[in-house]
C-alpha cells in the first residue's frame, strides 16, 4: 500500500483526525489541525497555544509548541519542549490514558524548571506551570503567562 506523502515527498498520514489527534477512517469528517511548520514569534506561539488549550484542543497546542521547538532560537528550545510535552500530557488525559498523562506531565515539569530563566523573559512562570503539571490530576487548563 502506498504511503501518504506531502508535497516534498515526506511521509505524512493524510487520514482525518478527531479533536484529540486520533486518526479516523478515511472519508470521516476531519477536525481542522493547526498547520505544521509555521514560524511564529514567541508571543504568537504562546497566544495561539493558549487559545487552543482554552478551547480544549491540547493536541493542536502541542503542534504549535512543536513548531516553536523546531524553528525557534536555541535558548528557547527547552521551554517549547516542556510546553509541548505538557500539551501531550493533557492530550493523554483527555484520551483517558492516566499513566501516559502523568509521565508526560512529569517530563514537562522537568524541562520547564530547566527553562525558567528564558521562560521568565517571555512572561511564562515556569515554576508555577511545573507545579501545576505535577499536581494530582492537573485539573483545568494551564495559564501559560502570568
Amino acid at each position: 500500500m502506498a504511503r501518504d506523502r506531502d508535497a516534498e515527498g515526506r511521509a505524512r498520514n493524510a487520514r482525518p483526525r478527531d479533536g484529540l489527534g486520533r486518526p479516523l477512517p478515511y472519508g470521516s469528517p476531519d477536525v481542522p489541525r493547526a498547520p505544521e511548520g509555521v514560524v511564529r514569534t514567541a508571543e504568537q506561539t504562546l497566544d495561539e497555544a493558549q487559545r487552543l488549550l482554552d478551547a480544549g484542543r491540547p493536541f493542536h497546542a502541542h503542534e504549535v509548541f512543536e513548531d516553536a521547538w523546531k524553528t525557534g532560537p536555541g535558548d528557547q528550545r527547552q521551554l517549547w519542549r516542556g510546553l509541548a510535552q505538557l500539551a501531550v500530557g493533557l492530550t493523554h488525559a483527555a484520551r483517558g490514558n492516566a499513566v501516559g498523562a502523568r509521565t508526560l506531565r512529569e517530563r514537562a515539569a522537568g524541562h520547564l524548571e530547566e527553562a525558567a530563566p528564558v521562560a521568565a523573559v517571555l512572561g511564562v512562570d515556569a515554576a508555577a506551570l511545573a507545579a501545576w503539571a505535577r499536581g494530582p490530576a492537573a485539573e483545568g487548563r494551564p495559564r501559560l503567562r502570568r
